[in-house]
This record gives C-alpha cells, structure tokens and sequence, in this order.
C-alpha cells in the first residue's frame, strides 16, 4: 500500500472517529489549503516544514487569536510576519512552545499527528492557516519554510 493510500485511510478512519472537527473545521482547512491543492502545487513534495502554532483547548480561545491576527495582517491581504505571530502565540497558546512563540522548528513528515501534518504540510511559505481541530485541540499553524 502506498503513502497516498495510507494517508486517505488514515483520514477517512480519523473522520469516523470524530478525530477532525465537523463541517466547520473542513470548511476551514479546504479554504485555504485543501487537499486537492497538494497535487497541484508542489506543497505536498517537501520532507521537512519549519514552523509556528498557536493551540488553544477550546474553540472559542483560538478564534480569538485569529481574530487578532485577521485584525493585524489577514483582513488586508498581509501575511502574518513571524514576529507578530510570535507575540499572539506567547499570548495565546496553551502548548509549552508558545514561551517560544510557537516555535516547533524543523520537523519530518510522519513526526505530527492526522490534521496538523496536513495543513502544516500544505500552508504555503509565509502563510496562515485558518483555525482547525486536531486530537489535541485548535490549532493555527504559520509556515516558515519547507525542504527535502
């Protein structure tokens, strides 16, 4: 069985689970960086991503913080620059790397968990991901890089 088939079991069996939010959350993720991009665009080719999140327990917490980010930079178009990603992710983030700003670095296909190494992997270079749900609660992710 190959990577793609893996991946699209893994993702109709964490559908089923409950693991990924419902309809809302999808809507979310296919907005900016669906999987259908991946082919397409060459995003879904890399080895390694390098970036930051912001994870939030509750929804309600991690809508604030795109809030915030809509309100800076997202609303005009902007990309969020990783410093003011930064600020938002020591303010917001529930997870131990937001004292780093949400740094989480380099990190191989395969290290991150369903949803996150989605959207991790499919978040073009300086963009944004709108909120979604992973096991571990909400996430925003900000791509700062990718290599093989």
């Amino acid at each position: 069985m190959g990577k793609d088939s893996k991946s699209k079991d893994a993702g109709a069996k964490a559908k089923g689970k409950g693991k990924q939010a419902g309809g809302g959350s999808e809507e979310n993720v296919s907005k900016g960086k669906g999987k259908s991009g991946k082919a397409s665009d060459g995003l879904g080719t890399c080895t390694y991503v390098k970036a930051r999140h912001i994870l939030c327990e509750k929804q309600g917490k991690i809508n604030e913080a795109y809030q915030k980010l809509q309100d800076g930079w997202l609303s005009n178009g902007d990309k969020v620059p990783p410093a003011e990603f930064a600020k938002v992710a020591s303010e917001y983030s529930e997870c131990p790397s937001g004292k780093k700003g949400g740094d989480l670095g380099w990190f191989p296909r395969g290290k991150m968990a369903g949803p996150f190494q989605d959207v991790a992997f499919a978040t073009p270079i300086g963009a944004t991901s709108a909120p979604f749900k992973s096991t571990h609660g909400y996430h925003i992710i900000l791509s700062e890089g990718r290599k093989n």
